[in-house]
């Protein structure tokens, strides 16, 4: 199995927008890397908070669990405390691949853990990423620029026999809104 380089990304056409990974300046980079693409955190953020009283159970989830954010620039995530956004970028997962997504050294740097499972052959939509603030201080996320990349891998065999679309995958055709969990 080896890891797809920017040429092979480009060719596969599987995200959508596609951004050349130009650099920008005073913002977190996002585009198209060496061996990866950078996704850009989106604009809708769902943050926890214990104001009503939920009790997080992944069985059973309590929407009052999150307040709902739609901000313009940024999010500030409560100290040691969690939020999800969505990606600006669709991503669909060819057959042949499986994809990961890990959190840019920016953020990491600063305490900020993203962390995100991994996008099964044929999975597709905009990537539920989970976002936590480890530090004892209110963190900023910015929204329209880069939180995580995507690493996608290409299979040496056949591709699998069942994807991630074959078996209706519960979280398949994400939209923009980050997706809280579900259980069926």
């Amino acid at each position: 199995m080896g890891i797809l380089p920017d040429w092979a990304i480009r060719q596969a056409e599987c995200i959508k927008p596609f951004e050349e990974g130009l650099r920008r300046h005073g913002v977190i980079s996002y585009g198209v890397s060496s061996y990866g693409y950078d996704v850009r955190a989106g604009h809708i953020w769902k943050v926890f908070t214990n104001v009503y009283g939920a009790v997080v159970d992944p069985k059973a989830f309590d929407p009052k669990g999150f307040v709902e954010q739609n901000v313009e620039d940024y999010v500030l995530i409560p100290p040691n405390s969690f939020a999800l956004c969505a990606s600006i970028e669709r991503i669909s997962v060819p057959r042949d691949c499986l994809a990961i997504v890990i959190g840019k050294s920016t953020y990491a740097r600063c305490g900020i853990v993203l962390n995100c499972t991994p996008l099964e052959p044929e999975w597709e939509g905009h990537i539920t990423l989970e976002v936590s603030n480890t530090t004892p201080l209110p963190a900023k996320v910015y929204a329209g620029e880069g939180i995580g990349q995507v690493l996608f891998f290409r299979t040496d065999a056949a591709p699998c026999e069942i994807s991630y679309a074959d078996k209706a995958g519960k979280y398949q055709n994400q939209n923009s809104q980050p997706c809280p969990p579900k259980c069926d």
